[in-house]
């Protein structure tokens, strides 16, 4: 077996004899930037005796034990299971179960949950609340499965009073972000919230695709992007239920 070395710094040592040293990070670290998670989050997550050997890791399909947040038993799981699938097996039983399903699609207010806001999303939402009243009580979604471990999700923006979440996606300045993986896993989350009576508008700009019926697709963020949301929420609820939370000062476009 050849001996390789990664830019990340994972692999073998650089400068020992016969190693080959590629240009590129090493398929784990590569992983962690597309599911936009750290190694250090990993590291928290896997058995206490397991953490110097993943810490080292380059491989995703390499098997390790894991540590339940909730105090499930551990469980065998390789890491790309960890980084893009339910999480806990015990979680996801829970989950299905007909007391989690009580409060599925119940949206409500999580004061620990610390999400990385841009710009651009605070400006949407400054736009979006020149047309209609925002609850800016609630930030989370119960849902009726695991989502990377969680029982809830967490959209850019929550109308729970028409039941609707408004996400924006651009590609970032990688130009990678919401593609592959992160594609996936958007329409995962729209999934997840439709089981739960929801509906997901997304905001595709910078040359993303649409996802669906409910894609706005833009070049930027702009007032008329906006309208487009609203006019989509008038598609999937009504005038009415829409009107009911109009603020009456609509922007212009």
């Amino acid at each position: 077996m050849v001996a390789v070395s990664f830019r990340c710094g994972h692999g073998a040592a650089g400068d020992d004899a016969g190693v080959v040293a590629l240009r590129r990070v090493c398929p784990l670290c590569m992983l962690l930037d597309e599911t936009h998670r750290s190694r250090g989050e990993l590291l928290r997550r896997v058995a206490p005796a397991q953490r110097s050997a993943l810490a080292d890791e380059t491989r995703v399909g390499a098997t390790y034990d894991w540590r339940c947040a909730r105090g499930h038993d551990r469980y065998a799981a390789t890491v790309r299971a960890v980084l893009t699938g339910p999480g806990c097996p015990k979680c996801g039983v829970n989950a299905a179960g007909p007391s989690s399903a009580r409060e599925a699609g119940v949206a409500f207010m999580n004061p620990g949950l610390r999400t990385r806001t841009s710009q651009t999303e605070q400006r949407l939402k400054v736009l979006l609340g020149e047309r209609i009243r925002l609850h800016h009580g609630v930030n989370a979604v119960r849902i009726a499965r695991t989502f990377y471990g969680r029982q809830e999700v967490w959209p850019d923006i929550l109308v729970p009073q028409l039941r609707i979440a408004v996400e924006y996606d651009d590609p970032g300045r990688s130009r990678r972000a919401h593609l592959g993986l992160k594609e996936a896993s958007d329409l995962e989350k729209d999934e997840a919230l439709r089981e739960v009576g929801w509906e997901v508008v997304r905001i595709r700009a910078g040359g993303l695709r649409s996802l669906g019926p409910h894609s706005v697709v833009c070049h930027a963020l702009t007032p008329a992007a906006v309208d487009e949301v609203v006019a989509c929420m008038r598609r999937i609820r009504g005038d009415a239920a829409v009107d009911a939370i109009a603020t009456g000062h609509p922007a212009a476009s």
